[in-house]
């Protein structure tokens, strides 16, 4: 029995039917695997933060640096992704669509690549090659970054076009053309920490605590301080045995002091300093003037973040700041603490009751000052 040979035309040349599909099928697993590539680059590079990557540099990971270089444009980066991607695909899909036009005819062929390449593409050319990316990110982004590289280079002239192209139609269309954002969001995180309780990764107390920290730079003063009715303060013309008295019944190391009235406060002392001059001072207590340890102290609005407040008074090495309103009269008080305790709960002193306690299933006793 004899095998009829049939010959095509392949660019001007007679070439055999079974030559022209065995290459043309060959030609379709190479370009199965370049668009497996560069799916599955286009992943690596974008997932791996940036913090990470320099963490990679510092540490000399061998590639690192080729790594950073790529993603130091990101817009040029995707434009090398994608021009590599589509022409490997569309490349695969003209083959394929000449290979089984030969053996099925024009309509048919067509038909039968259309839908045999798309479903090829997505397995082996997306879905397997991206879902490698995301689980082995920082050695993938390692192992394809001098591939990238050199293709950045074969392709240097359609990249550079597509690059210009790109970036106009941005403008025109009033884009920013962010390709990806420097780290995670901030509604990303608190996501991640409401995920984290709800799985059991995080205990109650931690959550809680990390909720706060995101709270606090969105509270004000007014919300943490400690209102004018309950200040402790001592006037400035005050002996120094009455401000060490005072101190030890309120149970604060600092206490204002103020002249004439709340409303013009002079600054703040503190009991070390008070009880160390008394005692070890180099003229008699009776000789003493309050006014001599006075320390300066802030004055802030009612309305300033805390988040500030407390980055002032960290840089000024204060402990204490009066809060006032607009009208420059004296509202409160604010500590170091205060603050503080926004970020991880009530800190209470030796003997002090719980804010909140419950006395039973029903009934709960509430310190009056609570915030509700």
């Amino acid at each position: 029995m004899v095998i009829a040979a049939y010959e095509v035309p392949v660019v001007g040349l007679q070439v055999e039917e079974s030559t022209v599909t065995i290459f043309g099928a060959l030609a379709v697993v190479v370009l199965i695997a370049l668009s497996g590539f560069f799916s599955s680059s286009e992943i690596a590079m974008f997932n791996l933060p940036k913090h990470r990557l320099e963490g990679m540099v510092e540490d000399g990971i061998e590639g690192s640096a080729l790594v950073k270089e790529l993603k130091d444009d990101p817009h040029r980066l995707l434009v090398t992704i994608l021009v590599g991607n589509n022409i490997v695909n569309i490349a695969m899909s003209s083959i394929a669509t000449a290979v089984l036009s030969i053996h099925f005819g024009g309509l048919l062929g067509v038909i039968l690549a259309t839908f045999g390449i798309t479903a090829i593409v997505l397995l082996f050319g997306e879905s397997v090659p991206k879902s490698y990316a995301v689980e082995n990110t920082e050695s993938w982004a390692i192992r394809i970054s001098k591939p990238l590289k050199g293709t950045e280079y074969l392709l240097f002239p359609l990249i550079v076009l597509f690059d210009y192209l790109t970036r106009q139609v941005n403008k025109l269309t009033g884009s920013t053309g962010a390709i990806e954002s420097p780290y995670v969001t901030r509604d990303e995180i608190q996501e991640m920490i409401e995920s984290g309780e709800r799985e059991g990764v995080l205990e109650e107390e931690e959550h809680e605590m990390l909720t706060r920290i995101f709270r606090f730079n969105n509270t004000i003063v007014k919300e943490v301080m400690t209102p004018r009715l309950d200040m402790t303060a001592v006037p400035k013309d005050a002996e120094i045995d009455e401000a060490i008295e005072t101190c030890i019944q309120s149970g604060h190391a600092r206490i204002p002091v103020y002249e004439g009235s709340l409303d013009n406060v002079q600054g703040v002392v503190h009991i070390r300093d008070l009880v160390r001059d008394l005692n070890y001072g180099e003229t008699d207590g009776d000789d003493l003037e309050l006014a001599d340890l006075i320390q300066p102290t802030l004055h802030v609005p009612e309305s300033k973040n805390v988040d500030e407040l407390l980055t002032e008074m960290r840089e000024n090495r204060m402990h204490m700041a009066i809060v006032i309103d607009e009208f420059g009269t004296t509202e409160g008080l604010v500590t170091v603490e205060d603050m503080i305790e926004e970020i991880v709960g009530e800190i209470l002193k030796s003997g002090e009751d719980e804010p909140v306690e419950e006395l039973d299933e029903r009934t709960v006793l509430v310190r009056g000052e609570v915030n509700i």
